[in-house]
């Protein structure tokens, strides 16, 4: 906030004075804004931490901070069930992964949503074979 306020007037003394009230008053605080905009952000997309986590570091938030709001927003939706609903959402729209090509795009599409390299190939190794019937019933 500091930044654009300077941006657009300029440093005055007054910009100081005006965040230090806003603090007081509590209508500024990076903790608070770390985690509702972590919990909302996995409540209505399944992201990972990773994706999460560069979010949070683009507000300019510090590291202590932004680890805080990671481990309560995936304390209350875990990483697994995320992973689950993205595969799930993926799955509904393309179908089952039936060539190698098509795993590896599943696998690419899990890897920019921000998971673990170990947990989509976990994820990915439990899927059902499809087969190439399948893709050509739809």
């Amino acid at each position: 906030m500091r930044r654009r306020l300077t941006m657009k007037f300029g440093a005055v003394p007054e910009i100081d004075q005006c965040i230090a009230g806003l603090k007081a008053s509590g209508y500024v605080n990076d903790s608070r804004l770390a985690e509702n905009y972590a919990i909302y952000r996995t409540g209505t997309k399944a992201v990972g931490r990773a994706r999460l986590g560069r979010e949070l570091s683009r507000k300019l938030l510090s590291k202590e901070v932004i680890d805080s709001a990671l481990a309560r927003a995936f304390q209350e939706v875990p990483e697994e069930q995320l992973i689950q609903r993205a595969i799930e959402r993926r799955v509904r729209s393309k179908g089952l992964p039936v060539s190698p090509a098509d795993r590896k795009k599943l696998f690419d599409y899990l890897v920019r949503l921000g998971f673990e390299y170990d947990l989509i190939l976990k994820k990915i190794r439990t899927l059902p074979a499809a087969t190439d019937s399948d893709a050509s019933e739809d």
